[in-house]
């Protein structure tokens, strides 16, 4: 991939803020004419850098109000059994992000969830039937302090 200049790093910023901005508009904000900045964005989007283009819901709104962060260990670290866990979160549409991490639990999981109950609901319908689970450690967020987009460092 070409490295990034400071025109790509504002048209990547202007779009993380705002994915919705007319070729126009971004164009004037990043200091280029209309060609060269979709030159650059199609480039961006052909390299990979650019994944995709989504909508920032709001979860409260759609009835999600609690997030939970769950830690957890699995009992086998086989490359089946990772596998296997993996394919199960996949199918949890609660589940909204989930890492393989390093250190006293294997994975850290962010779920979506409408209250306690939901989440009791979710663990016992859905979670812990996933075979091979053997410890997990649930934490409610309370209030999210910082969520912001990537850094475009130079």
């Amino acid at each position: 991939m070409n490295k990034l200049d400071r025109f790509d790093r504002a048209i990547l910023a202007e779009l993380q803020r705002d994915a919705r901005i007319s070729l126009n508009e971004l164009s004037r904000a990043v200091g280029l004419t209309s060609s060269p900045c979709w030159t650059r964005i199609k480039r961006m989007e052909a390299d990979g850098l650019i994944e995709g283009y989504t909508v920032r819901l709001n979860a409260e709104k759609l009835g999600l109000g609690d997030t939970v962060i769950v830690q957890l260990t699995l009992d086998s670290h086989s490359d089946e059994a990772l596998f296997a866990f993996g394919r199960a979160l996949a199918e949890i549409p609660e589940v909204l992000d989930a890492y393989l991490v390093s250190g006293e639990y294997d994975y850290l999981i962010r779920i979506a969830v409408q209250d306690t109950r939901d989440y009791e609901r979710l663990l016992r319908e859905r979670l812990y039937k996933i075979p091979g689970i053997r410890h997990s450690k649930s934490s409610f967020v309370l209030r999210c302090l910082k969520n912001s987009p990537l850094p475009l460092l130079p």
